[in-house]
């Protein structure tokens, strides 16, 4: 495993810990250099119910190491929308509730791995959750800087399971200053790509819906997106399977979805911008796409583009009537993210841009339970 920055394509060392390029400031990507026939879906997929199952494609590190409390190996069902079949990547199953626990599980991992005692991130939420979770589970501290504006039961809930919460600002990027202002190097820092570990968490979607499929690729995935990891993970993870050979099929299109108050990778798509600039004054209801100058920001631009992807940014006055019609196709309650999501493929499906032959995903990405 190499790690390369994701623009000047630097490779840093992978036995340190890293956290973004020195040179450019921007994102690493853990990189396997897999060629085709390299694994064996025969031999190399363990018995395993949790993302543990894809061990040969994360980080090299012996069982004895990861911080697990059995996530991923969620369900991809099926609904209708607008007339037609798509399918649900439902990650509302996991330990915490949502899909922050597959990155906060490697990345937590990592952090033991390297030897830090303390972890910290800025939080919206949901990450902030899964972090104090995981960091529990590992035996490791956790300190969480979160929203002041961040509804009761997700501060309670970090509370529980014995993180410290600093509460600072009103979104996560505040926060996030008030985070860097106080912590020093003995603090392992789980932001968003910030380090490379949680993409690596999050890429186990792609590898687990490629499996749901039949060792095919969707045509079609539609995701939240906040800070993005899910998004440039899925995508990579179909790569890395295309490299093996492990699927033949094209890679998706990839969706971001984001709110029409706080969409900074919609405004930069749509302008042919290589990055995004931050979003001024961001408001939004769904607070894990209150992200108003995402990291890798640069990074799902890429993926947009190379995938012949798009991006798309919902109304706040549709995301109540979006969560009625997603729990009534699928029975799932999930959060306003995931119904944003649902609400962008509706428009897309109304425009033409999604055909109704296409093979489409749509990620569920958390309950409505702290909401």
């Amino acid at each position: 495993m190499i790690l390369t920055c994701t623009a000047c394509a630097k490779e840093h060392d992978s036995g340190l810990p890293q956290t973004v390029c020195g040179d450019c400031g921007q994102p690493l990507q853990a990189d396997y250099h897999f060629s085709t026939g390299q694994l064996s879906r025969d031999r190399d997929l363990a018995d395993i119910d949790s993302l543990w199952r894809y061990h040969a494609f994360l980080p090299p590190l012996p069982a004895s190491e990861r911080v697990t409390l059995g996530e991923g190996m969620t369900p991809l069902s099926t609904a209708q929308l607008g007339g037609i079949t798509v399918r649900l990547k439902d990650e509302t199953g996991n330990p915490t509730g949502s899909f922050k626990d597959r990155g906060l599980c490697l990345a937590v991992t990592m952090a033991r791995h390297y030897g830090f005692e303390r972890v910290v991130l800025p939080s919206a939420g949901n990450a902030g959750v899964s972090a104090a979770a995981y960091a529990r589970a590992g035996g490791i501290a956790c300190r969480v800087y979160m929203p002041s504006t961040i509804p009761a039961s997700f501060v309670e809930e970090v509370r529980g399971y014995g993180a410290e919460v600093i509460l600072s600002g009103s979104t996560i990027a505040e926060a996030g200053q008030a985070m860097a202002a106080e912590i020093n190097s003995s603090w392992f820092n789980l932001s968003t790509l910030k380090e490379p570990y949680r993409v690596e968490g999050k890429k186990t979607m792609g590898l687990e819906i490629a499996e749901q499929l039949g060792w095919t690729a969707p045509d079609v995935v539609v995701y939240p997106a906040g800070g993005g990891t899910g998004l440039v993970g899925i995508y990579k993870a179909l790569g890395e399977l295309r490299d093996l050979g492990w699927i033949d099929t094209p890679l998706p299109r990839m969706v971001a979805v984001q709110m029409e108050g706080c969409a900074p990778v919609v405004k930069a798509f749509s302008a042919g911008a290589a990055d995004i600039d931050p979003w001024p004054r961001p408001v939004t209801t769904a607070l894990g796409l209150n992200v108003p100058s995402p990291m890798g920001g640069a990074w799902m631009l890429r993926t947009l583009r190379e995938s012949g992807g798009t991006a798309v940014a919902i109304a706040e006055s549709d995301l109540q009537g979006a969560r009625l019609r997603l729990a009534e196709a699928s029975g799932i309650e999930a959060g306003p993210e995931a119904a944003a999501a649902w609400r962008g493929a509706e428009r897309l499906l109304d425009e033409g841009w999604i055909d109704p032959e296409d093979q489409v995903v749509i990620v569920i990405t958390g309950d409505n339970s702290r909401y």
